[in-house]
């Protein structure tokens, strides 16, 4: 006899935990089905979580010069407190709102009906009236690459290795593969990035992808753009990529970083008429619902924009659609992003070159942190806060920020840039008020910047 729930969630990562809380909350009878003994997903265990810990870790040894004695597995153990933490914390969750936790690869059986099977070997068949899927991504693996070598590994693998390296090849110049060279380099490990277009970043400013090239290269990155592999070769004490260039690079490991595929797979869906497409991601309308209605998906197995931010509010606005016929959903231009190299990048709204494309009249106003009083006093002197704005209405059409802290900074140009009306411009920043010294003031030196632009332009008559 099966066991009867209202809702079935499939993996515990941000996607999963937002749309078990919601439903839960609503009074929903809630199992949320994990594969794995520990809660949390790969947001935790294998993505976010550790790799910004990672970072965080390589910027105070690279910052304070404390590399001395400092290696890749000394930071791998600095991680494991925040991992258990997370997952402490995750269980309690599902503990205090009555979330029973199914451990188990699901499948489905029906429409209806899943079958777990758990690490024993044991199945189990559960109902429900609703199933959520929030199963993530894993990394891509060509073919052509024997990803069973242990030199040869991708973001999920280099958590696992049980050395330090002293030199990394890093394929793919992505958001992952930036980020750890950046980690690496706070560790003087020698790396080069192999990039396969001709820019890095391109989704971002051209003026912080700029600032980004720079830094990693002072830092000691090789940066290789438009290259593509030809073949990889690793043996018992490296790895060597061969490049359609004809060029041979050879290092301790090979990091794969190109691309993620959804983890849709075993899932049964065929069987119940859900295809997927070509890389394993769910297509979803608007709602997240899948091809079969009480069927969502949410997170990184739909695709884009593949953020963790992103994950946990789709899963809670495909809940509060399921409990309350609900039409919110999440606007992707409303996300910020964050890319946590060293140092960081985050931005929201259009760059300058989407501005140009659509022909919209703007300004520019910058801040350096150089002349901000507490980036003097932290010693946090590199970056900038860049406002775009309209030149006639001064509204706020993008910011984009890189240094220490930008994901944090960026939030407050994010709540202005949501108003409506009036409070959405740059006089907001020029006549607010500001703790000083804060990085937070460098809205208003922003600001100040591009309206004495438009001012003198007017004046100059242009």
């Amino acid at each position: 006899m099966a066991t009867k729930y209202d809702v079935i969630v499939i993996g515990s990562g941000p996607g999963g935990e937002g749309a078990a809380m919601t439903c839960t909350k609503d009074g929903k009878r809630v199992a949320i089905c994990e594969e794995f003994s520990l809660v949390g997903g790969s947001n935790t265990h294998k993505g976010t979580i550790p790799s910004k810990s990672l970072r965080h870790a390589s910027q105070i040894l690279y910052d304070s010069n404390r590399l001395e004695g400092a290696n890749y597995q000394s930071l791998l153990k600095q991680t494991e407190s925040v991992i258990s933490s997370q997952v402490d914390l995750r269980h309690g969750f599902y503990t205090r709102n009555f979330v029973d936790l199914l451990i188990g690869r699901a499948r489905f059986l029906d429409a209806h009906t899943i079958e777990v099977t758990e690490p024993t070997g044991l199945k189990k068949t559960y109902k429900a009236d609703a199933f959520f899927i929030a199963t993530g991504s894993r990394p891509y693996h060509p073919p052509d690459v024997d990803f069973s070598h242990p030199r040869i590994v991708d973001s999920d693998k280099l958590l696992k290795i049980t050395d330090n390296p002293r030199t990394l090849t890093i394929y793919g110049a992505g958001v992952v593969g930036c980020e750890y060279a950046s980690i690496f380099r706070g560790l003087n490990v020698k790396v080069n990035l192999i990039n396969t277009r001709h820019q890095l970043l391109a989704f971002l400013d051209d003026e912080i992808v700029d600032a980004l090239s720079y830094h990693l290269r002072e830092n000691g990155v090789l940066i290789r753009h438009g290259e593509e592999y030809e073949k990889v070769v690793a043996d018992d004490c490296g790895v060597t990529i061969y490049l359609k260039s004809n060029k041979e690079i050879r290092s301790d490991y090979l990091l794969w970083a190109q691309g993620r595929t959804g983890n849709s797979q075993n899932l049964g869906l065929e069987e119940i008429g859900i295809k997927t497409d070509e890389r394993g991601s769910i297509p979803v309308n608007q709602f997240y619902q899948s091809s079969v209605p009480h069927i969502y998906a949410v997170g990184d197995v739909i695709g884009y924009p593949s953020l963790a931010s992103a994950a946990y509010d789709q899963g809670r606005f495909a809940a509060r659609h399921y409990v309350a016929g609900e039409v919110n959903t999440l606007k992707i231009e409303d996300i910020p992003t964050g890319i946590y190299t060293i140092p960081e990048i985050s931005s929201i709204g259009l760059n300058e070159r989407e501005l140009t494309e659509q022909k919209i009249p703007y300004e520019v106003g910058h801040s350096f942190f150089r002349h901000l009083a507490r980036a003097q006093i932290t010693g946090r002197t590199v970056g900038m806060l860049k406002i775009l704005f309209h030149r006639e209405s001064l509204k706020i059409l993008g910011i984009h920020c890189f240094g220490y802290e930008a994901s944090e900074i960026i939030h407050i140009g994010q709540a202005i840039m949501s108003q409506e009306g009036e409070g959405n411009t740059l006089m907001y920043f020029i006549n607010s008020t500001f703790n000083y010294p804060t990085m937070a003031e460098a809205y208003r030196v922003a600001a100040l910047n591009g309206l004495n632009r438009v001012e003198l332009s007017k004046r100059s008559g242009n």
